[in-house]
C-alpha cells in the first residue's frame, strides 16, 4: 500500500511550503475571467493552521480508517482492483486487430477472463460517460450532459463541469487590489465518486487523470485531476504561434468559441534574433494591470537556435520540442504566477515559425488545486519529472488550424501517455491493497485526428500536408496492447482484479449537421433580419424562436420562465419535444442518399433524478459518419443543413450510443450479458465487500472468483 510515512512527509512539506515561499499565491484562473492573486496575512495564517491541525489529527484519522479498512477487507473478495481506462477504444477495431494477431496481450486477457462490449451513455461524450463511470449514476443525477451548457440568462455557452470565480472580497490600497480569501473553484458535477465510498470504509484509492475530477475532491487516497483543468489564461488550451507571416486569432472552428484555439503573433528576425513575449493570465495586484507577459528571445543558428526565457537557455531544433520549460509571470507585490510550456521550432526559412504549447499550471507551484492532497502533484513531478497538467493536453486545435503537422501532434499524444505511464506504474508499485484507476487519453485524441487515414471516403483525407502519420491509429492500438501486457505483469496474482475499459467507441465524422439551420427551415428558430453567421446565437430573434442548438449534445427549448426570453409555455414543452424528436429521427441527408440521424431522445424520458431539468431538452443520436456541425455547436446558423467536415478532427463518437459501445476486458470471468459503464463502480464496491449505495443506478456485475471458469477458448473465438 502507499507507504504511510509518505503522508507524514507530505504534511511536513505542505507546512514548509507555506513557511518558506514568500511569493505563494492563492490564485484564480477562470475561462475568460482573468487571474487574481492574494498573499494576505489572513490567507497565510489560515493555510498554516490548516496544515498544522491536519498534522495533529492525522494519526487519529489514520487509526479510524485503518480499523474500517480491516473490517472492509474482512468482507472483501479481493485485495486490489486496477482499472485501466483507454478512452475511446473502439470495439470493431479491437476485434479486427485481435483477429489479425496484433493485440496479443488483450487476446490473452480475454482468454484468461473475458471480453465484452460495454454500454455507454446518451450522449456518448467523454465528460458524460466518465461522470457516469465514477458516480454510477445516469446524467440526471450527476448533472453533466455535454462539455458545454447554456446560460439561461444570456444564452451564452459555458463549461458544464466547473465554475471558477475570484475571491468575493478585495482590499483596495491605492493602486493595489488585494483579494481577501481564496478563489471559489466549484465542481458542478454532482454525485459521489465510488472511491469516496471506498474511502469511507477505509479502502485507499489512487486516481490518476480520470476526467471530470477538477477541482479535486477529498478522498482517502490521492488524486490527480484531468479534463477541464484550465491553462494559466483560464482557457481550455490557448496555444501561441509566433511567425513572420501575419497575426490574429487562429480560427480553428472549435465548439468552445474562442476559449480553445490559438493566437498568432507577428515577429521580426533582426540580425538572427527574434524577441517577443509569452502571454499569461489577465490582471495582477495592480489595478488595470492588463495581461501579464513574460519576455523571451530566440537566437537563430542555421536550422536551429536557442530560446532564452526567465534566465534559462534551451536548444531549439526544427521539428523537435524542448523539454518542459518553467516560466514566471510577475503580478506585483512580490507575487509570481508559475507555469510550464514547451517550444517547437517549426521552421526558420523562408519564414520563421515558432509554436508554444498552452502555458499550463506548474505542478510544483500550482496556481489552482489540481490534486488531492495538494502536494501530490508536486510528488509526481519530483518522482517522474514535469508533466502536462492541462485537462485537454493534446493540442487538437493546433492541428486543425494547420499550425502543427501530424507528427508534431502525435508527439504530444505519445508524450502525454508516457508521462501518465510513469505515474500509473508508480501507483501499481505503491498500492498493494486498495484501488488504482488511471485513464489514458491517447486513443481518443489520436482517433479524433487521424480517422481520415482509415476512412477512404473522408473529405479531409488529402487536405493536410507535412509529416503525415497514416498508421497512427494502428500504432496506437499496438502501443495500448503493450501497456496492457506490462500492466498484467504487475497484476499477476489471485487477489488483484484488472479491468481494461473504454468509455465509448469511435466513428467517422464526414458530415456535420447544422441543427440551427434545420430548426430555421422548419420554423422553430427565427433570425433577425439580415443577421446570419453570428456565434453564440447573437442573431436569433428570441421573441419568435422556440428551439435552438448549442453544444455537441442536442437542442434546447426556449421555455417561458426558464430562459430569459422564453416563449414556449411549460405546459406545451413536452409535446414540442416529442414533435421535434419525431421529425429528427430518421432524418436523411438527401445529397448523399443516406440516413443522418438514427434517433432523437426526449431527455425527460431517458434521464431521472434531481438535475433532469438541467439537461438539453433533446439529445440527438446521429448515424455513423455524422455529428453536429462545427457551426451549430457554437450557436451559429448557416445556409445549409449539411456540411462536409474538412478538418483534421475526422473521427467522433457523439452519435447514437448503441452504435459506439465501449469495451471491457477483465482477468476474471464476468457473467453479466450486457455490462454498462455505470455498473463498474458498483462492481468494485461489491468486490471489496462494501454495500452499493441506493443512489447508484449501476448494479454490481457477477464476477467469478480467481481461477473459476478460465476458458480454453481462443480470444478470437470469444470475440466471435
Amino acid at each position: 500500500m502507499w507507504r504511510r510515512n509518505r503522508f507524514l512527509s507530505s504534511g511536513v512539506l505542505a507546512v514548509g511550503f507555506w513557511l518558506l515561499l514568500a511569493d505563494v499565491a492563492s490564485a484564480y484562473v477562470g475561462p475568460g475571467a482573468g487571474f487574481a492573486v492574494g498573499t494576505t496575512v489572513v490567507v497565510f495564517f489560515v493555510a498554516f493552521l490548516s496544515a498544522v491541525f491536519s498534522l495533529i489529527f492525522w494519526p487519529f484519522r489514520w487509526a479510524i480508517r485503518a480499523i474500517r479498512g480491516r473490517r472492509a477487507f474482512a468482507r472483501a473478495r479481493i485485495k486490489r482492483c486496477v482499472i485501466l481506462g483507454l478512452d475511446g477504444l473502439e470495439p470493431s477495431l479491437v476485434e479486427k486487430y485481435m483477429a489479425a494477431g496484433e493485440l496479443p496481450n488483450l487476446s490473452r486477457l480475454a482468454k484468461r477472463g473475458c471480453y465484452r462490449k460495454l454500454g455507454t451513455t446518451a450522449p456518448p461524450l467523454s465528460p458524460v460517460a466518465w461522470s457516469t463511470f465514477l458516480t454510477g449514476c445516469n446524467p440526471g443525477k450527476h448533472r453533466i450532459f455535454d462539455f458545454l451548457t447554456r446560460d439561461k440568462r444570456t444564452y451564452m455557452p459555458s463549461l458544464s463541469s466547473v465554475q471558477i470565480r475570484g475571491p468575493r472580497r478585495v482590499l483596495k490600497l491605492g493602486k493595489y487590489r488585494i483579494p481577501l480569501g481564496a478563489a471559489d473553484v466549484r465542481l458542478l458535477r454532482r454525485g459521489e465518486p465510488f472511491w469516496k465510498t471506498l474511502g469511507d470504509h477505509g479502502i485507499f484509492s489512487n486516481v490518476i487523470r480520470v476526467p471530470i475530477t477538477f477541482p479535486p475532491e477529498p478522498l482517502h487516497g490521492v488524486l490527480l485531476s484531468a479534463m477541464c483543468v484550465p491553462d494559466l489564461r483560464g482557457s481550455q488550451g490557448t496555444f501561441s504561434h509566433y511567425t513572420t507571416r501575419g497575426e490574429g486569432v487562429v480560427d480553428d472552428g472549435s465548439p468552445y468559441g474562442g476559449t480553445i484555439g490559438g493566437e498568432r503573433t507577428t515577429v521580426a528576425v533582426e540580425k538572427g534574433v527574434v524577441r517577443s513575449e509569452l502571454v499569461g493570465p489577465e490582471g495582477g495586484v495592480r489595478e488595470g494591470a492588463g495581461v501579464l507577459k513574460c519576455p523571451f528571445e530566440v537566437t537563430l543558428n542555421g536550422d536551429g537556435g536557442r530560446v532564452k526565457v526567465c534566465g534559462e537557455t534551451y536548444e531549439l531544433t526544427v521539428g523537435e520540442y524542448t523539454p518542459w520549460v518553467r516560466v514566471r509571470f510577475r503580478a506585483g507585490l512580490g507575487v509570481t504566477v508559475h507555469g510550464i510550456c514547451q517550444f517547437l521550432l517549426i521552421g526558420t526559412e523562408p519564414e520563421f515559425d515558432l509554436y508554444v504549447t498552452p502555458i499550463q499550471i506548474d505542478p510544483d507551484k500550482p496556481a489552482l488545486p489540481i490534486s488531492h492532497p495538494p502536494v501530490f502533484s508536486s510528488y509526481l513531478s519530483k518522482k517522474n519529472g514535469l508533466y502536462a497538467t492541462l485537462g485537454l493536453a493534446e493540442d487538437t486545435w493546433g492541428l486543425n488550424a494547420h499550425v502543427l503537422d501530424d507528427e508534431a501532434f502525435l508527439h504530444q499524444c505519445n508524450e502525454a501517455d508516457a508521462e501518465r505511464e510513469r505515474m500509473f506504474f508508480d501507483a501499481l508499485e505503491k498500492v498493494r491493497r486498495g484501488m488504482v484507476a488511471c485513464v489514458f487519453d491517447g486513443p481518443d485524441r489520436i482517433q479524433h485526428m487521424f480517422w481520415r487515414y482509415i476512412d477512404e471516403n473522408h473529405p479531409a483525407r488529402d487536405l493536410y500536408q507535412g509529416r503525415l502519420c497514416t498508421d497512427a491509429i494502428g500504432q496506437m492500438y499496438r502501443r495500448m496492447d503493450d501497456l496492457v501486457g506490462r500492466t498484467m505483469k504487475e497484476c499477476d496474482d489471485d487477489d488483484t482484479v484488472l479491468m481494461v475499459i473504454s468509455d465509448h467507441g469511435f466513428s467517422p465524422f464526414r458530415r456535420g449537421i447544422d441543427l440551427n439551420a434545420w430548426l430555421e427551415k422548419n420554423g422553430y428558430l427565427v433570425l433577425k433580419d439580415g443577421v446570419r453567421g453570428d456565434r453564440y446565437l447573437r442573431g436569433v430573434d428570441w421573441s419568435k424562436t422556440r428551439a435552438f442548438c448549442l453544444g455537441l449534445a442536442g437542442l434546447w427549448l426556449n421555455v417561458k420562465g426558464r430562459e430569459a426570453e422564453g416563449i414556449v409555455d411549460p405546459s406545451e414543452a413536452g409535446d414540442l419535444r416529442d414533435e421535434i424528436c419525431g421529425k429528427l429521427t430518421g432524418l436523411v441527408d438527401e445529397e448523399k442518399g443516406e440516413p443522418a440521424i438514427s434517433r432523437a431522445f426526449n431527455t425527460r424520458r431517458i434521464y431521472s433524478g434531481p438535475y433532469t431539468d438541467d439537461a438539453p431538452d433533446i439529445v440527438v443520436g446521429y448515424h455513423r459518419g455524422y455529428r453536429v456541425s462545427w457551426e451549430a455547436a457554437i450557436g451559429q446558423t448557416t445556409d445549409n443543413v449539411f456540411h462536409d467536415n474538412t478538418r483534421a478532427w475526422s473521427g467522433d463518437h457523439c452519435i447514437d450510443p448503441k452504435l459506439v459501445p465501449g469495451v471491457m476486458f477483465c482477468n476474471r470471468q464476468i457473467e453479466t450479458d450486457q455490462p454498462r459503464l455505470m455498473d463498474i463502480g458498483a462492481t468494485v464496491l461489491e468486490m471489496f465487500g462494501v454495500g452499493v449505495p441506493k443512489r447508484m443506478d449501476g448494479r454490481a456485475m457477477r464476477v467469478a472468483d480467481a481461477g473459476v471458469g478460465d476458458s480454453t477458448e481462443t480470444a478470437e473465438q470469444k470475440v466471435a
